[in-house]
C-alpha cells in the first residue's frame, strides 16, 4: 500500500513510517497540508488535526477517494464530527500504539477489497442475468418457495433480484453437499438461502427437507418438476420455450443440460449414445458437473 503521513512532528511521522515499512507498506511524508496537495494517488492518508493554522479539508477533498484517517490530539466537533462529515473515514486518538494504526489500516484495506470485489461480483450477475425477464412480483413472494424450470440461470436470477430487493443476505447451500442439512441449520433465520440441485435429493429425505425448512426464507431450485410440496411452486423457462426463444447454449452448457434433464428418462447407454460420447464420458462429466442421478 503507498500511505501519505501528513504530521508536523517529525518524530511521531518517521516512526509511524518505520514500522508500515516494515511491512511493506510504501510511505511518504508530509509537514503541511499544501506540501502533500501534489495529487499523487494513495492507498491511505493519515492526516493530523492539529497543524498550526493549516486548513485539513482540502486534503480530504483530493484524497477522497482514498482512506483517510485523522490523527487527534483531543475529540471535538473541528477535530472529529466535521472531517468525517466532510469525507474522512476514521480517527485515531493520540498517543496511540502503532498496533492500534495498522489494525484500522488493515480494516479499511479489507473493506475496500471486499467493496471492489463486491462491485465486480454485482457487474458480473448484472451482465449474466440481464438479458432475463422475471414477471414474479416479488413483494407478494412468500418464501419458502419452490422454482423450476429447465435451465438453471432462471432460479438464479430470481433468487439474486429477490435479496437485493429485500436488501438481505442471500446463502447458497447445493443439495449435492454431503452436510447439506447442516448448512442450512447453520445459517442465521433472517438471511434468505438459496437452495439449488433438488432434483438431486432422495425421496426419502424430502420430508426431512421440507421440515428443516419450512419456517426459514428459503427458495429452492429443481430442474426437474415439482408435484408433491407443501410450499408455492414458481414455474421457470422449461427446455421447450427455451429453446423456443433463440438461446444458443456452448457444447458443455447443452451436455449439462441434456444430462440434467434426461437422465432419469433415459437409462446411460441410450444417453451417451444421444449425446455421441461415451459410456465413460458420461461417468466423467456428471462428476464433473456434480450432478447426482437418482437410484
Amino acid at each position: 500500500m503507498n500511505v501519505l503521513i501528513i504530521e508536523n512532528e517529525i518524530y511521531l511521522a518517521q516512526s509511524i513510517a518505520s514500522k508500515l515499512s516494515e511491512l511493506n507498506h510504501n510511505c511518504d511524508i508530509g509537514s503541511s497540508t499544501k506540501d502533500s496537495l501534489k495529487g499523487i494517488p494513495y492507498d491511505v492518508v493519515l492526516l493530523s488535526t492539529n497543524i498550526s493554522g493549516q486548513d485539513i479539508y482540502p486534503v480530504i477533498d483530493t484524497y477522497k477517494n482514498s482512506v483517510v484517517i485523522l490523527m487527534v490530539s483531543y475529540v471535538s466537533n473541528d477535530t472529529v464530527s466535521k472531517p468525517l462529515a466532510a469525507g474522512a473515514k476514521d480517527y485515531i486518538l493520540k498517543p496511540f500504539m502503532i498496533e492500534e494504526l495498522i489494525r484500522k489500516i488493515e480494516h479499511f484495506q479489507n473493506h475496500e477489497r471486499l467493496r471492489h470485489q463486491n462491485l465486480t461480483y454485482d457487474r458480473y450477475l448484472n451482465h449474466t442475468f440481464g438479458g432475463i425477464k422475471i414477471h414474479e412480483d416479488f413483494e407478494k413472494t412468500e418464501l419458502p418457495t419452490m422454482i423450476c424450470g429447465g435451465h438453471q440461470k432462471y432460479a438464479d436470477a430470481f433468487a439474486f433480484r429477490y435479496a437485493n430487493h429485500h436488501k438481505k443476505q442471500l446463502h447458497y447451500i447445493s443439495l449435492n453437499s454431503p452436510n447439506a442439512f447442516a448448512e442450512i441449520m447453520a445459517i442465521a433465520p433472517h438471511g434468505v438461502i438459496y437452495i439449488t440441485d433438488y432434483q438431486s435429493l432422495k425421496k426419502n429425505d424430502t420430508r426431512a427437507f421440507f421440515d428443516l425448512v419450512s419456517k426459514r426464507q428459503c427458495i429452492i431450485s429443481s430442474t426437474e418438476r415439482i408435484d408433491d410440496t407443501p410450499f408455492g411452486i414458481i414455474e421457470m423457462e422449461n427446455e421447450s420455450n427455451f429453446f423456443d426463444n433463440g438461446e444458443i447454449l456452448p457444447i458443455e452448457e447443452y451436455v449439462k443440460y441434456i444430462m440434467i434433464n434426461f437422465q432419469n428418462k433415459f437409462p446411460d447407454t441410450e444417453l451417451s449414445k444421444k449425446l455421441g460420447i461415451s459410456r465413460k464420458s458420461l461417468w466423467e462429466k456428471r462428476k464433473k458437473y456434480g450432478i447426482v442421478k437418482k437410484k
